[in-house]
């Protein structure tokens, strides 16, 4: 039973140390796929550098230094929302404050970039509680403030300008329908003055016919009278 207990034994000091030297080489293979990234970011060869940031989390995925090297190379290749996955990731289990509050620098950097003032605001405020002596958080927190109150204020101008836009049409649409009515109303009493008129015309025309025929039947008569009158005198 001793054989056996000290068997036992034995296997539980090579287990431990097989997992001590698998730990430790896990380690080691992070450590150089990092440090092997860190090269290619600081030779801005991002695409290489990307690919060792993720080895090294494939041999640790909770590795919060891989995370943020990824991270900032992706950022680097205009890749900002999968640059933003891996800072959020770190964010969650990063426990130094020093790094903690460079992550949520960076986050606030892609907020600001993306126009997202108060977000970055946020992202600012919380890096500058992990490390309250960072002044250029702080310069970039009192400049994300500033635009943040020049876009509200850009807004509030939009929106007013659009509704004076909105009311000088309804306005213009209200005239143009007043103006209809009125053309509608005074189209049938216009007509009826040119019925008018040219009726009167034609009771004129009318009456002046009848005048002519009149003189002429007066005409007529007074020539017969006329010739019946007279005394015709002989040809020669």
């Amino acid at each position: 039973m001793k054989q056996n207990f000290m068997m036992h034994k034995k296997y539980l000091c090579l287990l431990v140390v097989a997992i001590f030297s698998a730990t430790v080489f896990a380690q080691k293979a992070e450590r150089d796929h990092i440090r092997k990234g860190n090269r290619y970011f600081k030779d801005s060869v991002y695409v290489d550098a990307e690919v060792n940031y993720r080895k090294a989390l494939e041999v640790n995925p909770k590795s919060t230094i891989a995370m943020f090297n990824l991270g900032n190379t992706l950022l680097w290749q205009n890749k900002l929302q999968e640059a933003m996955d891996q800072y959020v990731s770190a964010a969650h289990i990063e426990k130094d404050k020093g790094r903690k509050a460079q992550i949520f620098h960076n986050i606030g950097i892609i907020f600001h970039s993306q126009k997202e003032y108060a977000k970055a605001i946020e992202a600012y405020k919380e890096s500058l509680r992990n490390n309250p002596k960072d002044d250029e958080t702080r310069y970039n927190l009192a400049l994300a403030q500033k635009m943040l109150k020049d876009q509200q204020q850009n807004q509030q101008n939009q929106n007013q300008q659009n509704q004076d836009q909105q009311q000088q049409k309804q306005e213009q649409q209200k005239q143009e329908q007043q103006q209809d009515q009125q053309k509608d109303q005074q189209q049938p009493k216009d007509q009826n003055q040119k019925d008018n008129q040219m009726s009167k015309e034609n009771a004129e025309q009318l009456l002046n016919s009848v005048m002519q025929d009149e003189k002429n039947v007066q005409d007529k008569v007074k020539k017969q009278q006329i010739i019946r009158g007279s005394k015709l005198e002989k040809d020669w």
